[in-house]
């Protein structure tokens, strides 16, 4: 019995020592912050929140976040963003009074789920 395991246990050290060593994570680097690409961005061009989102390589859900932030700072700036108004695709319906950023899920008129996405810039 006292021979299995030890056949056993130069099986599991034979396999660990055949391994190479993982080498670590180096994120890349980034010389601005998350927001200052985004104002950056939203200065040159306007652009919807999944666009910004696939540009600089975060999720959507967090570019709105930061956006409502940019949004708080360039306030006391004087200056701010211009959102572009999600529109229902399929009645026209335009989201004009609407303050969040965010997409909105359904049109209040005709409840159509086809909703194109705001659009956002930096005056």
């Amino acid at each position: 019995m006292m021979e299995r395991d030890l056949a056993a246990v130069g099986r599991l050290s034979g396999n660990a020592m055949n391994k190479k060593p993982k080498k670590p994570f180096i994120p890349p680097e980034k010389h601005d912050t998350v927001r200052r690409e985004i104002v950056e961005i939203l200065r040159r061009q306007e652009m919807s929140a999944r666009q910004i989102s696939s540009t600089i390589g975060i999720s959507e859900k967090d570019v709105f976040d930061h956006l409502e932030h940019i949004r708080a700072m360039l306030h006391g700036k004087g200056t701010g963003i211009s959102v572009t108004p999600a529109r229902c695709m399929k009645c026209g319906f335009v989201f004009r009074k609407r303050d969040r950023l965010s997409k909105p899920g359904r049109c209040p008129v005709c409840r159509g789920e086809q909703v194109e996405d705001p659009l956002f810039s930096i005056d």
